[in-house]
């Protein structure tokens, strides 16, 4: 069982990537006032100790906010998960793929996006399948 270390939602295309106490999630379309909406990626998801393992091979320290992701977890491994449904507090995600580390992630810090790619170290996006509320230190766990 894993946790939920760090919540953001981003409202606009290049926008900042704004730290948030909880995000409500709605089944089939996203996270409320986040810009990514509808399709297979409506949430994006990655491993805290996997940035900290593309961190520690480019020997710098990024914040994790710089993945742009929407949610950091704590004691779930994401590889190799497609197709598998993720409980994140009050809802349920289905994993579709691997996120693919882009020329952002070298804008941040050189070399980041290629330390990004093994591993699925860039983390996961997927569709919300149930509805819910997402907080800080809510339990995150494989279901199914």
């Amino acid at each position: 069982m894993g946790e939920v270390v760090t919540l953001w939602l981003k409202r606009f295309k290049r926008g900042p990537m704004d730290p948030v106490m909880f995000a409500e999630a709605i089944a089939g379309r996203g996270l409320v006032n986040n810009k990514d909406q509808g399709g297979k990626r409506q949430i994006t998801i990655i491993d805290e100790a996997r940035w900290k393992e593309a961190c520690d091979e480019i020997h710098v320290a990024v914040d994790p906010s710089a993945r742009r992701a929407n949610v950091m977890l704590r004691g779930i491994d994401l590889e190799a998960t497609h197709g598998k449904k993720l409980r994140i507090g009050g809802c349920v995600v289905l994993i579709h793929n691997m996120t693919r580390p882009c020329e952002r992630m070298d804008e941040a810090q050189e070399g980041l996006r290629e330390a990004l790619k093994p591993h699925w170290r860039a983390g996961a996006y997927g569709e919300i399948v149930e509805g819910g509320v997402i907080r800080l230190g809510d339990t995150a766990e494989w279901i199914e």
